[in-house]
């Protein structure tokens, strides 16, 4: 797989654009900036882009040629990133180090994933959040991208588990319109969430369509 990711981001087009997730943008610009763990973090939109509002910013994921696009953004842009090459199955981030972890489109298998989630809970600062946007299980029926194989999605279900211990600020299934570059286009079917270390309570779960 490093291989393949290696392939795609080869080419001199910024496969998911230029412009940092929507999701994220949403959520990060009424927060303080502080340090930010991205994982799987690609050719750097998100990096560049959160570093630009004051973030103090590292960046993992397996692909040399994604760091290096991602090196020329942040140049272009006139910030500092850094982007360490790290196997995400063996990765372990320091304990109490992040005020922020964003995970956008990291698909994985269940088990790996679960340890993952486990290692950035850990690593969160009292209060920190964790920004999640992935596919959802019903992705399958559209071809706005992700992987073909229903295991690397996730289900609500999933998450909740997963991060019973954190309180969700917000927590839904939507269908979003798509326009990162060439590599996400159209109408997808999505999990977003937002959780904050600390207690967590009563869990509504919000299923909706966004135009």
């Amino acid at each position: 797989m490093k291989e393949v990711w290696n392939n795609r981001y080869s080419d001199t087009e910024y496969v998911y654009g230029l412009k940092p997730n929507e999701f994220l943008k949403e959520e990060i610009l009424n927060k303080k900036p502080g340090k930010i763990l991205l994982l799987a973090e690609g050719e750097g939109r998100n990096a560049v882009y959160v570093a630009k509002l004051g973030w103090e910013v590292d960046a993992i994921d397996y692909s040399e040629e994604g760091r290096n696009k991602a090196t020329m953004l942040s140049e272009l842009e006139h910030v500092k990133i850094n982007y360490e090459i790290k196997d995400l199955i063996e990765y372990i981030p320091k304990v109490n180090s992040y005020d922020a972890i964003g995970i956008f489109y990291m698909h994985l298998e269940p088990e790996k994933r679960r340890i993952l989630f486990e290692h950035c809970i850990n690593a969160l600062k009292e209060n920190g959040l964790i920004l999640f946007e992935c596919f959802e299980k019903e992705q399958l029926s559209y071809s706005s991208g992700g992987p073909k194989n229903p295991e690397l999605l996730y289900s609500l279900e999933e998450i909740a588990t997963a991060f019973i211990e954190m309180e969700f600020e917000k927590f839904s299934k939507e269908m979003i319109i798509l326009q990162e570059g060439s590599g996400h286009v159209g109408d997808g079917m999505v999990v977003r969430f937002v959780h904050r270390s600390g207690r967590s309570f009563e869990m509504g779960i919000i299923v909706k369509k966004c135009c």
